[in-house]
């Protein structure tokens, strides 16, 4: 009988020393996936990174590889070379939802109403329409918020980017082409074929772009000065429109102050294309602007600042056309 109580005892001491095993495994592997997991979503440097993703050579560290998605979306709160990516563009955006809002709340609708008096035509007295104002903020919003989405999510898969980039290339050409619509049309709004032509031209040449850059082969490095040229050209054929304008409104003081401010539009957003396509500052030290001040986020700052300069241009075109009439 002592011996089957024994016998028990052991059985029962064995049983225990096998869930307590049991328990510190799962212990161990519960502690093991989370260290995995911990491993698995550092960052890494360049030369881990699968073809898709090497974009800059120059940035040497703190990229995120294959993540899943929901790792990715959180990583807009965490340090990385995307961060200020995101951020200065994420940023942009939420700026140009409130001069929206503003421009639509708070802009007269009709800034000759003080000056009634003075007026006599009949045309003068229309409001003159923002739809051209508004497709240009509507534009800078897409173009911002798809560039920060962009480098959000580009490196959760191979497929993932390249519909990523496609959609950022479709937003930068959406700016540039928005961005001829109220000069054009407040300009030459009293001479509809021209307005029509000039307005057909950037919408086309807009279109082709988009279409051109769903070429796979459009995302390759060596094609990094192609790209940013097609974009810098297409802001080049601005010149045309701001030349004719000057030559029909020339001794107009609203002219020249429109024509100033698309300079510097101009200029901003030249110098940011130059940026992106020379690499620089960060060709010069490698590894030392990974996380701030590389080529990409001085890019998106100059694109930013640009869009805003066109913006006062454009509350500038709507009070002269709102004044002036035809």
């Amino acid at each position: 009988m002592a011996g089957h109580h024994a016998k028990y005892d052991d059985m029962v001491e064995s049983s225990g020393l096998t869930m307590e095993n049991h328990r510190r495994c799962s212990a161990r592997a519960g502690k093991g996936k989370r260290l995995w997991k911990k491993v698995k979503y550092q960052l890494v440097e360049y030369h881990c990174l699968p073809g898709y993703l090497r974009d800059n050579e120059y940035i040497l560290g703190h990229y995120r590889s294959e993540w899943p998605l929901k790792q990715a979306l959180l990583s807009v709160f965490s340090i990385h070379n995307e961060t200020l990516n995101v951020w200065t563009h994420l940023i942009g955006f939420f700026l140009f939802l409130a001069l929206t809002i503003y421009t639509a709340m708070k802009v007269p609708k009709h800034s000759v109403k003080e000056d009634l008096a003075n007026i006599i035509a009949p045309l003068m007295m229309r409001p003159i329409t923002r739809w051209p104002f508004f497709a240009f903020l509507g534009g800078a919003m897409f173009c911002l918020l798809a560039s920060s989405v962009c480098h959000l999510l580009s490196c959760h898969s191979e497929r993932m980017a390249y519909i990523m980039l496609r959609l950022d290339y479709a937003g930068i050409a959406a700016l540039i082409s928005t961005s001829f619509y109220p000069p054009v049309y407040y300009s030459f709004m009293c001479n509809p074929l021209l307005c029509n032509l000039y307005l057909l031209s950037i919408t086309l040449l807009g279109i082709s772009t988009i279409l051109f850059s769903l070429l796979p082969v459009f995302q390759n490095p060596e094609f990094r000065t192609i790209r940013a040229s097609l974009f810098f050209g297409m802001g080049l054929s601005g010149v045309a429109p701001i030349l004719h304008k000057l030559y029909l409104f020339w001794g107009e003081p609203e002219v020249f102050r429109t024509t100033g401010y698309e300079i510097l539009m101009g200029a901003l957003y030249g110098i940011g294309a130059l940026v992106y396509a020379t690499r620089i500052p960060e060709r010069w030290k490698p590894g030392k602007f990974d996380i701030a001040g590389h080529s990409h986020q001085l890019f998106h700052i100059l694109v930013v600042a640009g869009a805003y300069t066109h913006y006062r241009a454009g509350l500038v075109y709507l009070r002269w056309r709102d004044l002036r009439g035809c």
